[in-house]
């Protein structure tokens, strides 16, 4: 209710765009993150107005799923310059499945999407499976972080693979875990009999060992930049959006295509569009202890740039989502008014 009563007071007290103080949008979102059970970052442009709130948009966060957006983006690029056809298929191969959030897993090995296919399934449903097979096919980490930094973002980052990231869990137990193939920790991560069953040995060994791993890695997971999969500030990946929606960073044609591709998500109603009534496009990251959301709100108003993260959540995970959503909806509120 007393975030409510914010919003009406606020979004009646200023009558016209021009009336709007971006230091008092500022300072109430600043109250309101400082309600959130974790550490936040949020950045926000009106891209009509050129209005900004920014709240430690320069802190580095845990990217989780959301650095997948470069990898994105540089597929398209590569696409634009003939390197890479969008329209080829891969064939996914058990050696190429991966835990976590996606639907490939789920298949049977053979399947051949297009990379079109795979790159909308690493955007929508976060495929960790789609996300290893598209970094491979635009050149590694290295050339992602290269794009990165050649395209004016010096802090953003991709730290390593979707494998590389579920291996370093088992490493914390024991640095001979190092050696783990991808159809291992498969096997460690899903329930499939043809990757348990020749395993059960190696299973049953972690199993007994992993008693209090959660929390170690859930600290890992705030603490050490090389246990997460990206970095990434939220100003850095707010421009990035502005140039996704501009049609700056990549063709026109391009970016068109990927403003689809994230209003098609399939994650995430709870953070940014749980309280709206307008479209969004936009890409969640996820861990135990990060909740991420960041898009386009396509609000009556104009477009709005939001790039909201959170790190080392203590409290309900669903209040953090709900959280995120009702401060989008502040966001909205203040730019469009409450009719």
């Amino acid at each position: 209710m007393r975030f409510l009563v914010a919003i009406l007071s606020l979004s009646f007290s200023l009558s016209a765009q021009a009336q709007k103080d971006n230091s008092h949008l500022t300072r109430l979102l600043e109250s309101e993150l400082s309600r959130f059970p974790a550490k936040t970052g949020l950045y926000i442009k009106h891209l009509s107005t050129g209005d900004e709130a920014v709240i430690r948009g320069d802190d580095h966060f845990n990217s989780a799923s959301v650095i997948k957006i470069p990898v994105m983006i540089l597929a398209y690029r590569l696409s634009e310059q003939g390197k890479l056809n969008l329209s080829d298929r891969v064939q996914i191969n058990r050696p190429d499945y991966r835990g976590g959030s996606g639907v490939f897993r789920y298949n049977d090995p053979g399947l051949t999407p297009t990379l079109r296919d795979v790159i909308t399934q690493m955007i929508i449903t976060s495929d960790n499976t789609a996300t290893d097979l598209m970094i491979a096919k635009v050149g590694g980490v290295q050339k992602v972080n290269d794009f990165l930094k050649e395209s004016g973002f010096p802090t953003s980052r991709l730290v390593q693979t979707a494998y590389e990231l579920f291996r370093k869990t088992y490493e914390v137990l024991d640095p001979k875990y190092k050696s783990l193939t991808p159809e291992d920790v498969f096997a460690l991560q899903s329930n499939v009999p043809a990757f348990t069953e020749p395993r059960q040995a190696l299973i049953k060994e972690i199993r007994d060992r992993s008693k209090g791993l959660n929390e170690r890695v859930n600290k890992l997971y705030i603490e050490d930049e090389k246990y997460w999969l990206g970095v990434v500030t939220p100003s850095e990946i707010g421009r990035m959006l502005e140039g996704i929606e501009k049609g700056t960073i990549a063709s026109p044609a391009s970016c068109t295509e990927m403003k689809r591709i994230m209003r098609a998500q399939q994650s995430g109603a709870r953070r940014i569009p749980h309280y709206l009534t307008v479209p969004v496009a936009h890409k969640t990251g996820d861990l135990a202890i990060v909740a991420n959301d960041v898009g386009m709100v396509y609000a009556k108003s104009g477009t709005i740039i939001i790039s909201f993260f959170t790190l080392g959540i203590t409290g309900p995970y669903a209040e953090t989502e709900d959280r995120i959503g009702r401060v989008s909806q502040l966001i909205v509120e203040y730019f469009d008014g409450v009719n």
